[in-house]
């Protein structure tokens, strides 16, 4: 599996938005997904660390996750390419807000 694969599915999208706020024990970020067992999110958090999304530490009897943002280097060359169509789509809207205001 590799980054794409891993960040397509909803339920790691939230863990890594979890995540994105700062580390969290396993507990926390169970409580995340309430919808999900711990096996579960303990399956979706293996994916996200073997795509190198993710690491972990632990801390006494706790697990601590954390996101590895040099782990999304691939989805970010990826998005680069596109970069150039959402500039000029938001300096086209930018203009467009600006001349409503001042007709408003």
């Amino acid at each position: 599996m590799d980054v794409f694969e891993a960040v397509a599915e909803p339920n790691r999208r939230v863990l890594l938005d979890t995540l994105a706020a700062g580390d969290r024990t396993a507990g926390e970020l169970v409580a995340a997904l309430p919808d999900l067992t711990q096996p579960s999110v303990s399956r979706h958090l293996r994916i996200l660390r073997e795509v190198g999304l993710v690491e972990v530490r632990p801390d006494a009897q706790r697990r601590i996750y954390a996101l590895r943002a040099d782990g999304l280097v691939a989805i970010d060359s990826w998005i680069e390419q596109y970069r150039q169509f959402w500039t000029g789509h938001l300096d086209a809207l930018e203009r467009h807000l600006d001349k409503t205001k001042e007709s408003s």
